[in-house]
């Protein structure tokens, strides 16, 4: 029975930051079209939220300053993040922000230290839980919420991972991905993955970066850096381009930190990566995975994260690049892979219906208005243009406009990310990610 009340449920969706936004938006995004429905976005408090801003002005929304936003009441919260939570008002529904979990948090010693996301400190505030429900990708991530705050199993809901529903739809469709990016088919495309803080790959781009230059030949490799936003957030989007640019003689392009990285990684070749998100993402593919960074004191030994740790090679500091990716991939097993992409949803392709169901639970209303279509990853914008004159690979596919196929997954639509770009010099940002306060990585 439709909801007959003349008033709109009244939705937040709060950004801490870049990264949080995104996740979020495949959330709110089944949402978004109901007329029952009004979507209002806020940024919090967080030592990252340069950009955030920025994010939800792109998705088309204005922000409630959050002075106003705590204040109000609201029919539902969305949050990816814990700060600030707490003076919020409304039946809140938490989020990860990121996938498997894989990370642990700063707070307490050796055995004592919990989960980043599933300890208490992230979901209880002064004796009592914050959201009313929290929505898993996997069913050991609520094992894991059991281990870190077992008064929270109570609020716990196993919906799936959009971002994993997303990028598989994707796949089969990653040639005409390859095509709009500008690829040729002969060329090779290598991300270079990195997350942030203590232990990522980004604090030993001073010496990964003159190496993707001299070990990786032009003619037939095109490389793109995928840095974490919190790091641009921090130090600058356009230093850090600027320093890729120079160190690595124009060879690597850096994707913008409010650009989708997902159809990139469905058009890639290979992945040099670290203990992100982004590179757990990888094994979803068959890309042949090298680790150049894995800080195992930083990780869940549990989580699927640690389990490609023990599979991927490591990336040697002597032997030339080129010649580990071939080694990479004449070694890879995708039957092994596919076991670590299996742990980051237990329920794959059913993260939109699971997550709308919940929802509309929590606003008290029923499922009457039809469902969103097939959300499907857009064709991006190309990051290098074809020579005037040169001719399409598949001009048919870059002509295609998204809409359900016979089985459901549809097709992917032209599209384009955007992002800043610059050129103003900067090279301490090394440095200053060495130097990150725990405090930050608490705060995420």
């Amino acid at each position: 029975m439709t909801d007959t009340t003349s008033e709109s449920k009244e939705v937040l969706v709060v950004v801490h930051s870049v990264v949080y936004g995104q996740r979020l938006r495949d959330a709110h995004a089944l949402i978004d079209a109901d007329p029952r429905v009004r979507i209002r976005f806020t940024v919090a408090p967080h030592t990252f939220n340069q950009g955030a801003a920025e994010h939800v002005r792109r998705l088309g929304g204005t922000v409630l300053p959050w002075a106003e936003a705590v204040r109000e009441r609201f029919d539902l919260v969305l949050a990816a993040g814990s700060q600030g939570l707490e003076q919020v008002h409304g039946p809140m529904v938490r989020l990860p922000h990121g996938a498997g979990h894989i990370k642990l948090s700063q707070t307490g010693v050796g055995a004592g230290r919990t989960v980043s996301g599933l300890g208490a400190e992230y979901v209880v505030w002064q004796g009592r839980l914050v959201p009313v429900a929290y929505a898993l990708a996997h069913d050991d991530d609520r094992a894991e919420l059991g281990r870190g705050c077992p008064e929270a199993l109570s609020i716990a809901e196993v919906v799936g991972d959009g971002c994993y529903d997303r990028i598989a739809a994707a796949l089969p469709h990653r040639e005409r991905y390859r095509a709009a990016l500008g690829l040729r088919p002969d060329e090779r495309l290598v991300l270079v993955c990195s997350t942030w803080g203590s232990g990522a790959l980004f604090t030993r781009f001073d010496s990964l970066l003159p190496r993707l230059a001299a070990e990786l030949p032009r003619r037939d490799h095109r490389v793109v850096l995928l840095v974490h936003p919190n790091v641009s957030a921090a130090h600058g989007a356009r230093p850090l381009r600027s320093w890729v640019t120079a160190a690595t003689d124009g060879a690597a392009t850096v994707l913008g930190p409010q650009e989708d990285w997902r159809p990139l990684l469905v058009a890639a070749d290979a992945v040099i990566g670290d203990h992100g998100s982004v590179t757990l993402y990888g094994a979803m593919t068959e890309a042949p995975i090298l680790l150049a960074e894995y800080p195992h004191h930083e990780v869940n030994p549990r989580s699927p994260g640690a389990l490609l740790a023990r599979t991927a090679p490591a990336l040697a500091p002597v032997r030339p690049l080129s010649v580990q990716l071939d080694a990479a991939a004449r070694q890879y097993c995708r039957a092994d892979y596919a076991a670590i992409a299996a742990r980051i949803s237990s329920e794959p392709g059913r993260f939109d219906l699971r997550m709308r169901r919940l929802l509309h639970r929590v606003l008290g209303l029923d499922e009457s208005v039809p469902a969103p279509g097939p959300a499907l990853l857009p064709l991006p914008a190309p990051l290098w243009p074809r020579r005037r004159g040169e001719r399409l690979r598949h001009p048919a596919d870059l002509a295609v406009r998204a809409r359900a196929g016979p089985d459901g997954q549809g097709q992917p639509a032209e599209g384009g990310s955007e992002g800043g770009s610059g050129r103003t010099g900067a090279s301490t940002a090394v440095t200053a990610a060495r130097r990150s306060p725990a405090r930050a990585e608490r705060a995420a």
